[in-house]
């Protein structure tokens, strides 16, 4: 018999965090939040409230937003959760620590989930003492900013999860409208991103040896799929620094040296040139050549 999950609290609200719990909130559920930067939750809802594209109404999503309640502290968000998530920056060490204290802080049947791109949740559920109740939910990046919601959601277990766990999580995302992606075996990359990150790869690939300017990338991406950006687009939404530890990630699982991410994107993140965020990456922001006219104009 599967679980129902009303009551949801996410830690960590950047781009992610704060796209999970909108739609969670605006879908009907109880969000808590926590962050260790308290002004994090609203700098990042100001950023991206003028280019979301909810699975609601607009009006109906802003009002689910203001439901959210914003926590002083981690365990006061965690208290009386049926489902703890952690949507922070991609660093194994960190999660297991935040899957510690959530272990600690949550009632003792609360499912734990993690919402990495990257990390599969056999390597954290060892942090805590419901390994049975830990589960990777997947949303992607960003939840509803490419003109177009994106509303797909990884589920996947790990050694010791159970079917009533994962049930619940799918009954779950159908319930904030999203699409479960049931991932039957752990594998790097989960459903539709394992996709995304060879598209990924090579475009990075062809872009950083020199063989094609990202730009004609895009291009091509965006006739082929008639998607409003391309990989170059995508990356700056989702923010380099994240995108060069997600291929981090990849590297230290294969040690293989073609998986190491380009030094140029590197030399990117060292700038501070992170995308959208920052207001630079491979296009300045907020009017990015992508999004003009010319961009895709045959003469």
């Amino acid at each position: 018999m599967s679980q129902r999950i009303r009551k949801v609290s996410v830690i960590g609200v950047g781009l992610m965090g704060t796209q999970i719990a909108a739609q969670a909130a605006c879908y009907g559920c109880d969000v808590k939040i926590y962050d260790q930067d308290p002004t994090n939750f609203q700098r990042t809802l100001q950023r991206i409230r003028p280019l979301v594209k909810p699975t609601l109404p607009v009006d109906d999503w802003n009002r689910g937003v203001e439901r959210i309640m914003q926590c002083e502290n981690m365990r006061e968000a965690l208290k009386d959760a049926d489902l703890a998530m952690e949507a922070i920056y991609e660093n194994l060490e960190a999660k297991r620590t935040v899957f510690s204290q959530m272990d600690e802080m949550t009632p003792k049947d609360a499912i734990l989930a993690t919402n990495s791109s990257s990390i599969v949740i056999s390597r954290i559920e060892t942090a805590t003492h419901r390994p049975g109740k830990c589960v990777n939910l997947h949303f992607y990046v960003p939840a509803g900013i490419q003109g177009y919601p994106i509303n797909i959601v990884d589920v996947c277990g790990g050694t010791q999860t159970t079917g009533e766990t994962i049930e619940s999580c799918r009954q779950w995302v159908r319930s904030v409208g999203c699409i479960p992606l049931t991932v039957k075996k752990e594998v790097l990359g989960f459903c539709f991103n394992s996709i995304w990150r060879a598209v990924k790869k090579r475009s990075l690939d062809l872009w950083a040896e020199g063989y094609v300017d990202f730009r004609d990338i895009d291009r091509a991406w965006m006739v082929f799929t008639r998607m409003p950006q391309g990989p170059f687009g995508l990356m700056d939404t989702v923010g380099l620094d994240v995108v060069y530890d997600i291929e981090m990630t990849y590297y230290n699982e294969s040690k293989d040296q073609r998986d190491y991410p380009p030094k140029a994107l590197k030399d990117m993140v060292d700038r501070k040139e992170l995308g959208r965020k920052t207001g630079k990456g491979f296009y300045a922001y907020p009017n990015p050549e992508y999004g003009r006219e010319e961009f895709l104009k045959a003469t």
